[in-house]
C-alpha cells in the first residue's frame, strides 16, 4: 500500500510540474492595471497630439534643403520608393500573426489566453509610446526634401512624424514578443538561436524598407527597433513566474510537494 501511495504522488508531482511548466507567466491586476493605464494615456495622448498637427504648406518647403539634415542621416532625402514603402507594409502586417502561432502548439495553446494578454499590453504600449513620440517630436520626413515626391505627400499631416518608424517599432515588438514566448516556453529547443535571429533580422529589414521608402531616416528606425524590441522582451519579462516556487501540502495518509517554475 505504501509503495502505491508512494506513486500516487509521485504522479500528482509530476503532473503538477508538467501544468506549471506550460504556463511560465502568471497576471497581476495591479501590474496589468498599470500596464493598461499606460498604453490608454500614451494614445490618447498621442491621438490628441496628432489632431493638433499642422500641415507643411507651400511656403515651408520653400525654405526647407537637405544641408539642414545631420550628416548621418542625409543620404536619406535622396529616396523616394511607393514600392519600397509597400513592401515595408507587408512586412509589418505580417509580424502581426506571430503571436497566433502558438495557437498551433498544445503546450502554448492552453495559456493563449494569457499570451493574449501579454500581446496586447506590448502592441498598444508600443503603439501609445510610438504615437507619442512623433506627435512631440514633428520630424519631417526625409521625402519633404525630395523633390521627387508629390506635393500632396510633402503637405500631409503625416509628413511631420517621421521620429520615430511606427512600421520598425511594432514589427520589432511583434518579433522579440514571439521570440521571448518561445524562449520561454521551450527553453530547451535547438531552434531558439534561429528564432532569436529572425526576430532581430525581420524589423531591420522593416526599417531598411522605410528609409528607402523616404519614409524615415536612419535614426527613426533606429529608436524605433530599440523601443520595439525593448517593449517585446520587457513585457513578457515582467510576467514571469519566480523560479523555486515550492509548496507542501500533507495529510495522514501522506505529503504533496507541488514545484512552480
Amino acid at each position: 500500500m505504501k509503495y502505491f501511495k508512494f506513486l500516487y504522488f509521485t504522479g500528482i508531482l509530476i503532473l503538477s510540474l508538467q501544468i506549471q511548466a506550460q504556463s511560465p507567466y502568471q497576471l497581476d491586476w495591479k501590474k496589468d492595471g498599470g500596464l493598461v493605464a499606460l498604453a490608454g494615456i500614451t494614445t490618447g495622448l498621442g491621438l490628441h497630439l496628432r489632431s493638433n498637427l499642422t500641415e507643411l504648406v507651400p511656403a515651408d518647403l520653400e525654405v526647407l534643403h537637405a544641408n539642414q539634415v545631420n550628416n548621418f542621416d542625409r543620404f536619406a532625402t535622396k529616396y523616394y520608393s511607393p514600392k519600397a514603402d509597400k513592401a515595408s507594409d507587408l512586412f509589418w502586417v505580417g509580424t502581426h500573426v506571430f503571436p497566433f502561432l502558438f495557437l498551433t502548439n498544445k503546450k502554448s495553446r492552453k495559456d493563449f489566453s494569457t499570451i493574449a494578454a501579454l500581446y496586447g499590453e506590448t502592441f498598444f504600449i508600443t503603439t501609445g509610446i510610438t504615437l507619442l513620440i512623433k506627435t512631440t517630436a514633428k520630424r519631417n520626413r526625409p521625402f519633404v526634401y525630395n523633390p521627387d515626391a508629390p506635393l500632396s505627400k510633402k503637405t500631409a499631416k503625416n509628413a511631420k512624424t517621421a521620429f520615430l518608424s511606427g512600421h520598425t517599432s511594432i514589427s520589432a515588438a511583434n518579433s522579440f514578443f514571439a521570440a521571448k514566448i518561445f524562449a520561454d516556453y521551450y527553453p530547451e529547443s535547438k531552434w531558439k538561436p534561429a528564432v532569436w535571429t529572425t526576430a532581430a533580422i525581420i524589423p531591420a529589414i522593416t526599417g531598411y524598407l522605410r528609409v528607402r521608402a523616404g519614409k524615415h531616416f536612419p535614426t527613426d528606425t533606429i529608436a524605433g527597433y530599440a523601443l520595439g524590441a525593448t517593449m517585446g522582451v520587457l513585457i513578457p519579462h515582467l510576467h514571469k513566474k519566480k523560479r523555486e516556487n515550492i509548496s507542501f501540502y500533507g495529510s495522514p495518509r501522506g505529503m504533496l510537494v507541488q514545484v512552480r517554475f
